[in-house]
Order: structure tokens, then sequence, then C-alpha cells
């Protein structure tokens, strides 16, 4: 084996690629502006289609449209000649792929396809194939050659495929406002979903399980609170429910070295007056940015009156999948 060769046909195929990734932007021309008026103006779906190496291009295309607020799915064109061709409606807008623009299993729906009244924007390498001239809109994605050595496997020209892919659910999410939000309510399980649909509420310990003293209490009551609650810290509350201060296992190592006496000196005049709190409707990734920002382990909760209402730790948003 030699080893520079193959790096050297490595760095061929990734400039190669690159290459042709970079000249793709000089083609965005009023092709790609009608292609993304149409699927903007589309009332259904985006149907992607495209068979073999295409086909799985255009199906990591579908998914990426159908993350980012552009509702779409892939259909196979052999399958839409056996019936799939029932999940596709005039409202829909057709996205077929195919470098040559003469597959024939995608060519030979196109008739049909035409008849239902759907818009079609083809993806190929030759302006001048049956899918370019019979399309809505087509984007021009030929490359000059494929990374292959020998010209023969998809590798430039699925690249290309792919980027322009990209290109079109992008700036379809832009023209939208889709949000952060928006890219979370569809992505629920994932850790994005998790940081910006999960609220402090959602995570923080409530009604008994909040570690919390009052004013008066000693030293060691609020050690006994915040061993039984275990989440490093107790609230000092006012006769109001309001916080005071937190009392936190660095001030209880604090007060050790003063050489106090527990038992008698009021926990009142050891802790950490205010102490860092959090409303309840707030984000918990909110939470996360305040402990790292204050170097701290937990979190008062507070509503919007300034009243205790909860406790967390970094604990409990490592078990929420927050961080």
């Amino acid at each position: 084996m030699n080893s520079e060769a193959i790096r050297n046909l490595a760095r061929a195929v990734i400039e190669t690629e690159a290459a042709a990734v970079t000249a793709l932007s000089g083609r965005l021309g009023e092709d790609f502006l009608e292609a993304c008026r149409l699927m903007l103006d589309c009332k259904g779906r985006i149907v992607v289609i495209g068979v073999g190496k295409s086909g799985h291009i255009g199906s990591k295309i579908a998914a990426t449209l159908a993350s980012t607020g552009t509702p779409a799915f892939f259909v196979h064109p052999a399958e839409a000649s056996h019936g799939d061709l029932g999940m596709i409606k005039p409202s829909d807008v057709i996205l077929a792929l195919s470098n040559s623009g003469e597959t024939d299993e995608l060519n030979t729906i196109l008739p049909v396809l035409k008849r239902l009244g759907v818009s079609i924007v083809a993806m190929t390498g030759k302006p001048g194939s049956t899918l370019a001239r019979h399309s809505d809109a087509h984007i021009d994605v030929s490359v000059e050659k494929e990374a292959c050595p020998l010209g023969l496997a998809p590798t430039s020209s699925t690249t290309c495929a792919l980027v322009m892919g990209d290109a079109l659910a992008i700036a379809l999410l832009e023209t939208r406002g889709f949000t952060r939000e928006d890219f979370a309510r569809s992505h629920p399980a994932g850790q994005l979903g998790r940081r910006l649909l999960l609220h402090i509420h959602d995570v923080m310990h409530t009604g008994d399980e909040i570690p919390s003293v009052p004013m008066d209490a000693t030293i060691s009551q609020a050690i006994v609170e915040m061993t039984e609650k275990r989440l490093g810290m107790t609230a000092i509350t006012d006769a109001g429910g309001r916080i005071s201060g937190v009392y936190t296992d660095g001030d209880l190592r604090r007060t050790l070295d003063r050489g106090l006496d527990p038992h008698s000196t009021p926990v009142s005049q050891v802790m950490t007056h205010g102490g860092r709190r959090i409303n309840a409707g707030a984000l918990a990734m909110e939470a996360v940015q305040l402990m790292s920002e204050y170097r701290v382990q937990g979190l008062l909760v507070v509503d919007d009156e300034e009243r205790l209402v909860g406790a967390l730790n970094f604990q409990d948003l490592l078990k929420a999948g927050v961080v």
C-alpha cells in the first residue's frame, strides 16, 4: 500500500468536489428563484422523486425540507408507477432529481404528473434533457467531472445535488421566518428541542422537595434541610415566603473554617444574601447559562412576584438532557 498515493487520491477527490460545489453559486439565477417561488406558494407538500443515487440524495433533501418548515416526503418513481402516484395531489410541487435528466422510471410518470397539474422543479446536470424541458423550473447542477477517476461513480454530481437541495431548504427557511423554536417543535427528542422547549417549571423540584428554612433557623437546621433535600443548598426565606438568601455546600465549608457553633449560630449570619435565582417560566437552557456564568451548581426558582416556588441543580438539567 502506497500511503502517499492514497492521500493524493483522497485529496484529489476533495478538491474536485469542492470546485464543483463552488461553481454552483454562479447558477443561482431566475430558475432557482422560480423554484423557491413555486415551493413557497405550494399549498400541499413538496414531493421529492429520484432513482438510484439521486434517490438517496432526494430522500435526504426531503428530510431536510420537512425539518426546516417545508412539508415534504420522498416517493420512488418506480413505486409511483405501481400505486404511489395516489400520494401526489394537484396542490403539491414535485422536486425531481436526475443527473442525466433521462431516467426512464422518472420520465415515464412525467405525463401523469402533467395531467395532475402539479408544478415540477427539476434538478439535473443536463439543461437540455427531457426532464429539464418538461419542468416549470430547472436547476442546473452539472459538474465538469466526477471525482471518481473512472468518471463513472456519481460523486461530484451527487454532492452538488445535495448542496443545492440544502440551498433550497435554507432559502425557504429564511423566507418563511422559520425560527429555532419552530425547529425544536419538529425535533422534540433532540437536544436542541429540549433546550428550546423545556422550561424551568418542567424540571424544577416543587412542594416538599424545595429546600427551605426560615431566617431564624440555625446552621445545623439548614444542614439537616440540605441533607434531606439533596440539592446542595437551601433557601433562607422571610415570613412572606420571599428569598432572603441561600446557604450552600460552599457556605458550609467556609462556616466550618470560621469555627462557628452550628447549633447556636443563625444561618442568616453566614448565608449568601440574595442568591442566584431564575423565573419558573424561563427556558431550562437559561439555567445552564446562569450556572456557567456564575459558577454555581444550583438555582432557586421564583414566580413573577419573587416568591420561592422551586429549586433545581445541575444534575436535574443533565437528567433532562438539556446539557
